[in-house]
């Protein structure tokens, strides 16, 4: 935690208001987001109960487990859910634009520019908080290797066709929300409590309603007393007027209200089975009906005021301007999405249980490198940010107050100016440091000379980003009395060494190659071996 953020965290708990930590939205929010807000059984992760999805919040679509241990209901509830994600995600897969890419020439070796497809844009899922998150990529793992009727017509509780491609479009989308920056699938608490700090901790804030009451206090009440209230306040009955942003039920909610009504299910169906002529069943039949009427009241009721706080928070959101950078990650959220869209319609099989080595290092590596190109873009995007950067001695700002020109030895001599800037930050800067600066977009380097004879200005050579010439070009040397800002992290982060193909991987990573997998084969019994 930086120490603004801190400091910002202490005036919420004065003001008792949530204090702003950017000024900018750093994350990219689709138009018409698929809101999704899924609620399990209590001591079953992987059984769900119900959710409310969709992309309109006046008419969200309610999909209910009557009984969550009956298999062919849960089966129900993902074909259901399948045929509500899957249209959505279509809608995005057809509009297409030509973008270029560059691949390596099979023949050659080189890089070169290919004209391909890109979607024009991308779908983007939105759950209450991080815990929807895991849920998506339970159910990811859950489906996707699941067996059609039409692939083996023996296997037991077949699925729908369209089960195991939502399953892998489910795991994409889980896989990709592990990548810092990326906005395909987004867990709300994460991205309001990034744009504004509360005077709770982190812990308290994946309560989507207690995130909401310091961000949105009702007038008068404090921030902090409000929270407590979303948390805690039940109403006549005993249940909670906030229910847990989901997957999670309240106990008092699965003793008193649930577990009631979903033995009364049970027993309307066993009834059911059990009816001798057409006017007995009837009767069974609209006990039946209205049991699950019961459950699905019940589900709607806990999670309508979660679908709600969802839209609030979203709201919240648009107030902020997109940073300069977002609309770049999410340019890398589209390639992603289509590269993923041509592998399905390839035919390519289901992703596997687990990577192997190459690819397990391929995505930790990604992940580091978006990681602090993040954080680096995050702080040119935002002089909050940048602020932090500024007091962890990571960067720093100030006047220039002296530009001589100088050139560097050689050949050819280069200029290489001596800017001096005064500044009252204090960043750590060592013998001969390279520091950073955005020029046009571009990072310019420049490196650390020393301090002047006071000891309160920096002095810097610039060496790059000024023409080729013996002049630097216009604009690109800071003028004298130009407020400029350093950093000392890099603006770009650099790709790693090259990664060998997996079937080329030692033995200590699954290799070596040409060799089978397979255990070897155990000696045969003999006589000697039987007692």
């Amino acid at each position: 935690m930086s120490l603004i953020t801190t400091l910002a965290r202490l005036e919420a708990v004065e003001s008792g208001r949530a204090q702003p930590a950017a000024t900018v939205l750093h994350r990219h929010l689709a138009e018409r987001p698929l809101v999704f807000v899924p609620l399990t059984t209590s001591g079953e992760a992987g059984a769900p109960l119900g959710a409310l999805v969709g992309t309109d919040r006046d008419a969200p679509r309610l999909l209910v487990v009557p009984q969550p241990r009956d298999r062919d209901l849960r089966f129900a509830f993902l074909a259901e859910l399948a045929d509500v994600v899957l249209p959505y995600l279509d809608a995005y897969a057809d509009v297409v634009e030509a973008a270029e890419r560059s691949e390596t020439d099979p023949e050659t070796g080189k890089r070169v520019k290919v004209e391909v497809e890109l979607c024009a844009d991308a779908p983007q899922l939105i759950v209450p908080g991080r815990a929807g998150i895991d849920f998506v990529r339970l159910l990811g793992r859950s489906t996707r290797f699941r067996r059609t009727a039409e692939q083996d017509p023996e296997a037991p509780h077949p699925a729908p066709p369209r089960v195991p491609l939502f399953g892998r479009w489910l795991t994409h989308f889980g896989e990709r929300a592990r990548v810092p920056g990326s906005a395909l699938l987004l867990a709300l608490t994460d991205v309001l409590s990034r744009h504004w700090a509360t005077g709770q901790s982190s812990l308290e804030d994946q309560h989507l309603g207690a995130l909401l009451a310091w961000l949105d206090p009702p007038e008068g009440e404090p921030g902090a007393e409000a929270a407590v209230r979303a948390e805690l306040q039940r109403d006549a009955r005993g249940q909670l007027v906030c229910p847990p942003a989901g997957p999670a039920t309240d106990p008092a909610f699965d003793n008193q209200l649930l577990a009631p009504a979903i033995e009364r299910y049970d027993r309307a169906r066993t009834a059911l089975a059990a009816a001798e002529d057409g006017i007995e069943a009837d009767d069974r039949l609209g006990e039946l009906t209205a049991a699950e009427r019961e459950i699905r009241g019940l589900v709607e009721s806990v999670t309508r005021p979660t679908w709600d706080a969802v839209w609030r928070g979203i709201d919240l959101l648009r107030t902020l301007p997109e940073g300069a950078h977002a609309a770049d990650r999410w340019t890398r959220d589209r390639w992603s999405f289509t590269g993923h869209r041509d592998r399905v319609v390839a035919g390519e099989p289901p992703q596997p249980r687990r990577d192997d080595a190459v690819t397990a290092a391929n995505k930790l590596a990604t992940r580091e490198r978006e990681q602090a190109r993040l954080e680096a873009q995050e702080a040119l995007d935002d002089p909050l940010v940048m602020a932090g950067r500024r007091l962890a001695g990571e960067a720093f700002a100030g006047e220039v107050t002296e530009v001589v020109m100088a050139y560097g030895e050689g050949k050819r001599p280069s200029p290489r100016p001596l800017v001096t800037v005064r500044t009252d930050d204090r960043p750590h800067l060592g013998e001969r440091a390279r520091v950073y600066r955005s020029l046009g977009g571009k990072p310019q380097a420049a490196e650390f000379v020393g301090y002047d004879d006071e000891g309160a200005a920096v002095v810097l050579r610039i060496v790059d980003k000024m023409g080729r010439g013996k002049e630097p070009e216009a604009g690109s040397v800071p003028e004298k009395g130009d407020l400029v800002c350093f950093t000392l992290f890099e603006h770009e982060q650099r790709g790693g060494a090259k990664l060998p193909d997996p079937e080329e991987t030692p033995w200590t990573h699954g290799g070596p190659p040409g060799e089978s997998d397979a255990p070897p084969l155990p000696d045969p019994v003999t006589e000697e071996d039987v007692l």
